[in-house]
């Protein structure tokens, strides 16, 4: 067998994989996604999935400005009565839960209401450290739908019962690396839980009141 040949046999496994992981966690996933607030069963907490505010070329990030939105949409409609940003604050100028807090407030969510997780570095680490740090054993998920479906997954897989609200889409032609990233993630996810990956930290436990 040529080199050519074991390359194209080595892709078409890759693809096949892909494929079949990204449908298992679709459909894994669907009866757990809402899409309208009136529909979102309560739970005390929403888990709001961080990202950064702005982008590379300094306008505002539509995943950042629509997940803060779902947020407070849930809070101010009494679906959830507390929330916890879990984010990344790896350095002293970027931190992605503090930015969230200061918009939720400006909003109305009052300060004591909102808990702050700096080590969600990814989704794992946000649900992981949720768990393990926070005591959350059932919550609503924040995200666009994409990415709630990982986090569901990984939800399921640490024993949290959850549920999630999709934030409004962004358009393909605004976050197509994004999704195309999250298609990828997808099946790592299945890895790390495969091969036992922790969260970069856990720490002392903070229980939400």
């Amino acid at each position: 067998m040529t080199f050519i040949s074991t390359l194209k046999y080595a892709l078409f496994g890759i693809g096949l994989y892909l494929a079949i992981i990204n449908y298992y966690i679709h459909l894994h996933s669907k009866d757990l996604m809402y899409n309208t607030v009136s529909e979102v069963p309560y739970n005390t907490v929403g888990l709001l999935l961080g990202t950064s505010k702005y982008t590379r070329n300094g306008t505002l990030n539509l995943y950042y400005k629509y997940r803060l939105n779902a947020a407070y949409r849930l809070y101010q409609s009494g679906k959830i009565s507390r929330i916890l940003v879990s984010g990344d604050n790896s350095t002293k100028d970027y931190d992605e839960p503090s930015t969230f807090r200061d918009d939720l407030m400006a909003l109305g969510v009052p300060k004591q209401h909102i808990f702050l997780d700096y080590a969600g570095f990814r989704t794992l680490d946000s649900m992981v450290r949720a768990q393990q740090v926070f005591g959350i054993d059932r919550c609503t998920i924040i995200s666009q739908a994409f990415h709630n479906k990982r986090a569901l997954l990984l939800a399921q897989h640490f024993t949290i019962n959850a549920v999630a609200f999709n934030a409004k889409a962004v358009p393909n032609t605004y976050g197509f690396k994004t999704q195309l990233r999250s298609y990828l993630a997808r099946a790592k996810a299945t890895l790390d839980i495969l091969c036992h990956v922790q969260p970069k930290f856990l720490g002392q436990k903070l229980k939400i009141s």
